[in-house]
């Protein structure tokens, strides 16, 4: 599946950058092509615009003389079409081929044909001063037109030569972008990957999950079907089989229903003002008789007032969840402690046990789903992996972070940090 919509990501950022830089390359080329001939047609408009009879200096009675700019001719039509060219020697690269087309050819202002392998640009704009008159090779003469031409074989040329530059750096360039396209779709889809294999886990841990407790029901149920004349007293320990795992399951459940809810930003902190010492207390006191009964003390070290701008619900569920974690592997005569502290703008909590701590290699999994260091244990005493998973959540919801440090035999500690509410 993924190999797929990698082909096709590949594809679709290729024609995409591809059609960019063939727009791009041709609008380059248009560009310069437009600077190029826009000097050329502005030195042939300024040569025309400025040219008048008057200014024709004879030289020994012979025929006129005009001075003209490097490159550009210029040629004067009368009113009979003739072309008349006023200088003394002809152009090099001018063949005659270009009178005879001056002659015969449209009176268009602008015209580029090809003469006798060469290419010229060529300006023809009326004469406005047609009452003037000039004398050449003895005959009177009527200006209609005055034409400027300048050979272009050189910036044609020089176009080519860019357009083939164009040419190979698009074919280059159409390579790098495949894979420039190809890596940047493989970087794309790692998230993804990485999300949808998550899943496919996380669905499959939950299924091994919900199977132990279905098993357990199944296999009651049928061994109470096998007795019909039991009375409910003598299959009292089947049917809180049945129960305990009824509710197990249940809480399973309605756990894996609050991850895919946040999962998709469903659940949302309805933060008020709430007392953080408040909070702890109503928790603590809800755990002291199942401490008292593993014989574990409890203790509580918050000397502070701390006011937060949290959900109450939510952190009461954290505190839930770490007590209930600490309490578990936490052996009979150890210590669980919780230490509140304000530091600076934040205020740091730290839930620390004297239980059997995490072996270095879990601790950098203790926050995935469905992870559990001592699956044996865990399972014992119900747990499903999800606790931290949901306590790292409510914390990341408030902006604060959430870590743990432990050694194995040692015991464990907690830290959250929360940002205080500030008046």
């Amino acid at each position: 599946m993924f190999q797929k919509t990698l082909r096709r990501l590949t594809l679709v950022n290729s024609i995409v950058f591809l059609v960019i830089f063939i727009i791009f390359g041709g609008t380059l080329y248009g560009y310069v092509a437009r600077q190029i001939f826009d000097d050329i047609d502005e030195s042939m408009e300024r040569r025309v615009n400025a040219f008048r009879i008057p200014n024709i200096r004879l030289r020994d009675g012979g025929p006129p003389l005009i001075f003209f700019e490097s490159r550009i001719l210029i040629l004067l039509r009368d009113i009979e079409g003739k072309i008349i060219n006023l200088h003394t020697y002809p152009i090099e690269g001018l063949p005659p081929e270009v009178l005879d087309f001056l002659e015969t050819a449209s009176t268009e202002k602008w015209q580029t044909p090809k003469i006798d392998h060469h290419v010229y640009r060529i300006l023809s704009n009326p004469y406005p001063y047609t009452d003037e008159t000039i004398v050449f090779k003895d005959r009177p003469i009527k200006v209609k037109d005055v034409i400027a031409i300048s050979i272009v074989d050189s910036e044609l040329a020089m176009l080519r030569r860019f357009l083939i530059i164009i040419f190979i750096g698009q074919l280059i360039g159409m390579t790098a972008i495949v894979l420039g396209s190809y890596y940047l779709a493989r970087r794309a889809l790692v998230p993804i990957q990485a999300a949808w294999e998550k899943q496919q886990q996380f669905v499959a841990d939950a299924s091994h999950e919900l199977r132990t407790p279905l098993a357990v029901i199944k296999s009651n149920a049928e061994l109470l079907l096998r007795s019909p004349e039991h009375t409910i007293e003598l299959e009292t320990i089947r049917i809180t089989n049945v129960i305990r795992e009824t509710i197990r399951m249940s809480k399973l459940v309605s756990t894996l229903f609050t991850l895919a809810r946040a999962d998709a930003n469903q659940m949302e902190i309805e933060a008020v003002p709430i007392l953080l010492n408040e909070i702890i207390d109503r928790v603590v006191e809800q755990f002291v008789p199942l401490a008292q009964m593993q014989g574990v003390s409890l203790d509580v070290k918050c000397s502070d007032t701390i006011w937060l701008s949290a959900d109450r619900e939510r952190l009461h569920q954290l505190f839930v969840i770490l007590l209930d974690n600490a309490i578990k592997y936490t052996p009979q005569e150890g210590n669980i402690q919780i230490i509140c502290c304000k530091h600076s703008s934040k205020v740091l909590i730290q839930v620390k046990d004297t239980g059997c701590g995490i072996l270095p290699a879990d601790l950098p999994y203790i926050f995935e789903r469905f992870f559990r260091g001592d699956k044996v244990r865990s399972r014992k005493n119900g747990g499903a992996g999800l606790g931290l998973a949901i306590a790292q959540w409510i914390v990341e919801k408030h902006e604060g972070k959430i870590w743990v440090e432990s050694q194995a035999g040692i015991g464990t500690q907690v830290y959250v940090t929360l940002p205080i509410e500030t008046s």
